[in-house]
């Protein structure tokens, strides 16, 4: 096994341009992505005027009123100043306030549009509740009694953790962090395995067997190979994100190097399944790249949770160690999940490997027959 190891070690010193450079995206594409969510969830700023005679009562009073939502800033702006900061993009959209009415104004019906529409129609139905409710009484003194009574209502809500601690905000900087580090590292882990068919179609392993070296131990050296330099280069990654970027990763930094193994293996693995199915090094180099890409979409890694919901896309996407890996290792940096917590995820990805290498060796033996 280890000459096979050092002789494939040998190659990647010779040529390391190609770990280097997976190694050096999943940190580059990692950070950008990260950085432009972290941007996205500042506060959005939304422009509002009014084309009422008394426009300046109007903005005046829904101005207030609307800002009570700190996911939001509305800010009293010019007609023509809004209208064309939403066709520059400058803004997803604009209100038109009236007295007891709006208009939105947006350059395309997108999420973010609908998320500001629910938002000021939430504020325009509460403010109608507590105008019928006033009556001839002023409004102000009702939405006081309102205010003080709800808070200390005599029904009241409290969200904890099971631990009695607080219940911490989903991390999407988190979720493409490991989304993109362990993506990156599938293609390198491919690569590697794909040394084994290299190595056949160049005559390589055919000399290999009239050695002393067994069979069962140049594949042992192949996917061993695979494996450190897939794990290694997730290692790096972590490491340079938890101790030099300081990105909030956890407290059992140890848990997420293990999971990130098992998930290396099982990749390993996977990658062997490929290879079964694939004669030569060129169509690998064409169709393995071109099915991992799709993994990440259909297991929702770039959207937030609960997005995808068809049963048959979930059904693939449980078929591929990367869903399981995501679910353990974010159940650890978020909640501090211990050994119990993963173990399914763990299971489940172990067994990915076990059926998928055992496929994979099984067809390459019968091809080479």
């Amino acid at each position: 096994m280890f000459p096979v190891v050092k002789a494939q070690l040998k190659k990647d010193i010779r040529s390391p341009w190609l770990v280097i450079l997976l190694t050096l995206g999943s940190i580059l594409f990692t950070y950008i992505f990260t950085y432009v969510n972290n941007n996205e969830q500042t506060q959005t700023t939304i422009p509002i005027f009014s084309s009422d005679f008394n426009s300046s009562e109007v903005e005046e009073k829904w101005e207030p009123l609307l800002n009570a939502n700190q996911d939001y800033v509305f800010v009293i702006t010019d007609e023509s100043e809004a209208h064309a900061d939403v066709e520059e993009g400058n803004s997803e959209a604009a209100i038109r306030l009236s007295e007891s009415d709006y208009q939105i104004i947006a350059a395309s019906n997108t999420q973010a549009v609908q998320l500001v529409e629910d938002y000021v129609h939430t504020v325009f139905t509460q403010e109608a509740q507590l105008e019928a409710a006033s009556g001839s009484e002023d409004i102000e003194a009702t939405r006081k009694q309102i205010g003080g009574y709800l808070e200390d209502a005599p029904l009241q809500m409290q969200t904890e953790s099971i631990e009695d601690g607080e219940v911490p905000e989903y991390n999407m900087q988190l979720q493409l962090l490991f989304g993109f580090t362990l993506f990156l590292a599938m293609f390198t882990i491919g690569f590697k395995v794909n040394g084994v068919t290299s190595d056949k179609i160049s005559g390589v392993w055919d000399r290999m067997i009239l050695s002393p070296v067994s069979k069962t131990a140049m594949y042992a050296g192949h996917l061993f190979y695979s494996f450190f330099i897939g794990f290694i280069q997730i290692c790096i990654v972590l490491v340079i994100f938890n101790y030099v970027m300081d990105y909030n990763l956890g407290h059992n930094f140890g848990m997420l190097l293990t999971v990130s193994a098992v998930f290396t293996l099982s990749m390993v693995s996977l990658a062997m399944l490929f290879t079964g199915f694939i004669k030569t090094p060129e169509q690998f180099n064409m169709i393995f790249p071109s099915i991992i890409p799709i993994v990440p979409v259909i297991s929702g890694v770039y959207m937030p949770p609960g997005l995808i919901s068809n049963p048959v896309l979930l059904f693939i996407a449980d078929l591929f160690p990367l869903v399981h890996a995501m679910e353990a290792l974010m159940d650890i940096a978020l909640f501090d999940a211990g050994w119990n917590e993963v173990t399914l995820p763990l299971v489940l990805m172990l067994l990915i490997g076990v059926i998928c290498m055992g496929v994979g060796v099984n067809l390459v033996e019968r091809r080479t027959k």
